[in-house]
């Protein structure tokens, strides 16, 4: 049979491992100084770009798609080439798919310390981006079937299944969770509203982490694994089922993110049966991949890159056990807005993600500079250091998720909360802060020792060429099964088929939940009193979106005891119908503010803003000193706001629309009133006037200013309805 010549494409995948060491120490360390926040809250003192609520998403942007992102394209740019024996289809779409993602994380490291952001959880990114996005992954989609379509092995690997299952689905939550109607090139509004947007926003962030960071990761496992142990893959059978069953169940988990919220019973059970029936499907693949090493465990003791994968396969293990456990209704009672749950993510993280990664990419950069690994010595102090650094982070997380939820809970004898002021618990659990940045600072140390690994080996290696190989062309069979041919074994040639049936079994789950939520109106109560916000509040809320607010702070009140005598009457859904997006937030920092307006007056919220710690001893709140600044709060947009609110359904008229000005104008006037019977803004307005006065800047009134939009939301927030005193 004639051998056909070819070269595999290495270059795209050393671009890609470059850009995943590079972006994954500036993620981290941007991780690590959000980590400091916690024990120095005015670190970066009145830069608003440095500021927690804006670095804290780009922490975690830089991380998930920049650092593990850029590892998958390498991982399944080198195995698919190999497995297909074909080189990519395409160079073209190849420096497409890099340089696009490139920028894509570049925009994203300019925009959101900007505070540019749709405050979705891990969709942060504005409409343009989201739009660049999708161009990338679909080039990225071209170019991997265009290889499987010219492929010169028969049958598709398991790996190459989990990549079409990470592709379809990706690009299926990318673009329904995204769809949002732009005010301007830097702001948009959800077309989703209050309980709708939370279901899209959690089934897609809850898959994000199922088909971005699980599903790639499982395919590259199914190829390095066995290679760098040198064994086959244990069980072939275990592989059909694992990969069918958690591609098919991952999808309906989404709602156990909103358990005892106002989403409907039905969505939140849902959420609780597939996500306890993952468990199945997920120790099936950690237990396929942990067996596949029979016969090679003494390797184990001595090859760092068989080290990395080992703990990076338990604890996928570890994470997808303890996430159908969290699901369930009195665990998540007791988890849910903590710490714990940070524990929880990191375990999945540093270990599944960040230690597959690094032994993946041991792995290949010898092999594509053609020489040995520069120290297998400073390889594996790379891993015990970083397995010390997890150990250090997550331990600490789970204690204080546990001490948070205890205290929270906790009554006195004669009905009274034990730890009525939300402080008691942050002080409490300020130790454990300051151990997790330790933990922060062991792992980063490992990664720049990797790096430095990795640079050393390239540069005693080869120049990175494209790799010469050859392989017989694919004979022409025919379509229909074979006798004695299996199922499957006749779909592993058929990667049509495969797909579409790909994108039934992950798209079942999510109509069967998102459909009758958008579609039946009796899921979300109405009440009658609840009302759009004013201009000035919209302002305010855009505001509070800005700065991240979201990232520290829940808007809803569990129908818990301990939650309604600490924050006021349970959260009822007909109250989030004119918000978009959602802000119920997913975890507690600070106190929840579904009740704050009203509580407290103009003057506090404006001593708060300008110096947490001076209104609240000990809080762990940065000042917001910017929003005082003598800057006129320009609102050149709001009458385009409130118009594209008004065709989501926001019952906004023409009049409310054309008042918007003279609207913000009054309520402005009324909180600054508000705020001159208070004699620290007397002084402190006082002094900003005479400072104008010296640097020759014209003065602009308080009620001008960004923090008066901000007070404004902040006191309208849970008083469209009666609550119980």
């Amino acid at each position: 049979m004639e051998m056909q010549q070819f070269r595999y494409d290495n270059k795209i995948v050393r671009n890609f491992i470059y850009a995943s060491l590079l972006f994954g120490v500036v993620g981290m360390s941007v991780g690590l100084l959000v980590a400091f926040f916690y024990l120095f809250p005015n670190l970066t003192d009145g830069i608003p770009w440095l500021s927690y609520g804006r670095l804290r998403p780009l922490h975690t942007n830089a991380v998930i798609f920049a650092f593990v992102g850029n590892a998958v394209f390498a991982g399944v740019y080198y195995s698919l080439q190999r497995l297909l024996k074909a080189r990519m289809y395409s160079d073209f779409l190849s420096q497409i798919n890099f340089w696009g993602w490139q920028l894509i994380i570049l925009g994203a490291a300019i925009t959101l310390p900007m505070g540019i952001t749709t405050s979705k959880e891990y969709a942060e990114l504005e409409w343009p981006f989201d739009i660049a996005i999708a161009l990338v992954w679909v080039a990225f989609g071209i170019n991997m079937i265009g290889t499987i379509i010219k492929r010169r092995e028969r049958h598709i690997y398991v790996a190459i299944w989990f990549y079409i299952a990470t592709f379809v689905a990706v690009a299926l939550l990318h673009i329904v969770n995204s769809i949002a109607i732009p005010v301007s090139l830097t702001k948009s509004y959800s077309v989703y509203a209050g309980v709708q947007d939370a279901l899209v926003q959690w089934w897609y962030g809850h898959n994000a982490v199922a088909f971005f960071l699980t599903t790639p990761f499982l395919g590259l496992m199914y190829y390095y694994l066995p290679k760098a142990a040198n064994r086959p893959v244990y069980s072939y059978r275990l592989s059909i089922i694992h990969f069918w069953s958690l591609i098919f169940l991952y999808i309906w988990a989404g709602p156990h993110h909103l358990l005892y919220s106002t989403l409907p019973d039905w969505a939140q059970n849902l959420g609780v049966v597939f996500s306890i029936m993952l468990i199945a499907p997920s120790w099936g693949g950690m237990i396929n991949g942990l067996l596949t090493l029979r016969g090679a465990w003494d390797k184990v003791r001595t090859d760092a890159v068989l080290k990395f994968f080992v703990v990076g396969v338990t604890g996928y293990g570890m994470a997808t056990f303890e996430g159908p456990m969290l699901s369930l209704k009195n665990v998540n009672a007791i988890a849910h807005f903590t710490d714990w749950i940070v524990a929880h993510v990191h375990v999945g993280a540093l270990a599944w993600n960040g230690f597959m990664t690094f032994g993946m990419i041991y792995w290949i950069i010898p092999r594509i500079t053609k020489t040995k690994l520069y120290s297998e010595k400073l390889a594996n102090f790379h891993f015990w250091i970083g397995t010390l650094g997890i150990i250090l982070y997550a331990l600490p997380m789970y204690v204080a998720g546990f001490v948070q939820s205890l205290m929270w809970k906790q009554f006195n004898e004669d009905g009274t909360l034990m730890y009525g002021q939300f402080m008691d618990t942050v002080v409490e659990i300020m130790p454990m802060y300051a151990m997790r940045s330790v933990g922060g600072v062991l792992y980063l140390a490992g990664v720049l020792v990797g790096v430095y690994n990795i640079f050393k080996t390239v540069k005693q290696g080869s120049a990175v060429e494209d790799e010469e190989a050859e392989a017989a062309a694919l004979p022409v069979i025919a379509s229909s099964r074979l006798r004695n041919e299996k199922v499957h074994a006749w779909l592993e040639r058929k990667p049509v088929q495969f797909t579409i049936l790909t994108v039934l079994a992950v798209s079942i789950g999510g109509l069967i939940q998102i459909v009758p939520m958008l579609i039946v109106k009796s899921n979300i109560a109405t009440i009658t009193s609840v009302k759009p916000y004013t201009p000035l509040e919209l302002e305010g809320r855009d505001l509070y979106i800005r700065e991240g607010c979201n990232n520290c702070h829940s808007q809803l009140v569990r129908p818990f005891r301990s939650e309604v005598k600490r924050y006021g009457e349970s959260s009822k859904s007909g109250e989030y119908v004119y918000d978009h997006p959602h802000l119920w937030g997913s975890k507690r920092t600070g106190p929840d503010l579904m009740r704050v307006g009203g509580k407290y007056p103009h003057s506090w919220h404006f001593s708060h803003m300008w110096n947490p710690q001076a209104t609240t001893t000990g809080s762990i709140m940065p000042a917001y000193k910017w929003m005082f600044d003598n800057k006129k709060m320009k609102h050149d947009d709001i009458q385009k706001k409130m118009s594209v609110m008004k065709i989501l359904g926001v019952p906004y008229t023409d009049h409310d629309i054309a008042n918007a000005f003279t609207s913000i104008e009054k309520q402005a006037t009324e909180i600054e009133k508000g705020l001159e019977t208070d004699p620290n803004f007397s002084k402190s307005y006082a002094a900003s006037k005479e400072k104008a006065k010296l640097t020759g800047e014209k003065f602009v009134q308080m009620r001008d200013r960004e923090i008066v939009a901000l007070i404004a939301y902040l006191q309208r927030l849970g008083t469209d309805i009666k609550v119980k005193k």
